[in-house]
């Protein structure tokens, strides 16, 4: 996104990803200065449109792909924070209730808090390389196949929305056609 200067910098761009499609045109001018008018949302036959992306997403929620993926990630993802957690409490515990302890010297001027303390610095780089590597190995091939079939699905669901409604302005083009020449 571009950086907006002047005036009307504060304003929402129309490329924003997060501007809200829906709600566009509530509240905004039209360029002459009036608001623009609020058009009601077209009805849509549920029956003869399909399932919408919102069906399809819970579909692929409820498979059991999506929840193999989710299993193996709490799988990792829970014990992994419960261990990091406990060290890091730890490491609290003792810098509190053990001075004695944490002052006691390793090597010269480094003591055990030292030590403990790098420590926690080394465990969070090993932790976030298993997990990466953990998410290579185990999650994102499955995540992924997941994700085209997901993109697969829209899509055709999509093109037969856009056939349906060229057919239905084919329909009333040819309508409008026939109501001319009976004139």
């Amino acid at each position: 996104m571009e950086k907006q200067e002047g005036r009307d910098a504060a304003g929402v761009r129309l490329d924003d990803p997060w501007y809200d499609a829906l709600a566009s045109g509530w509240g905004e001018l039209d360029g002459t200065g009036a608001p623009a008018p609020v058009l009601p949302p077209q009805s849509v036959d549920r029956r003869s449109a399909g399932p919408c992306t919102a069906d399809i997403y819970l579909e692929v929620q409820r498979s059991a792909a999506f929840q193999e993926v989710r299993g193996r990630y709490r799988g990792f993802v829970v014990p992994a924070a419960l261990a990091f957690l406990t060290w890091y409490l730890a490491y609290v515990v003792a810098a509190t209730t053990a001075p004695g302890l944490m002052a006691r010297p390793v090597a010269g001027a480094v003591n055990v808090a030292m030590v403990a303390g790098l420590g926690q610095f080394l465990t969070t780089f090993l932790l976030t390389w298993a997990y990466a590597r953990h998410a290579r190995v185990r999650r994102d091939r499955a995540a992924l196949d997941l994700r085209w079939a997901v993109f697969d699905r829209t899509r055709a669901q999509e093109q037969t929305k856009a056939q349906a409604e060229a057919t239905a302005r084919e329909q009333a083009g040819t309508q409008g056609m026939t109501r001319g020449n009976e004139r």
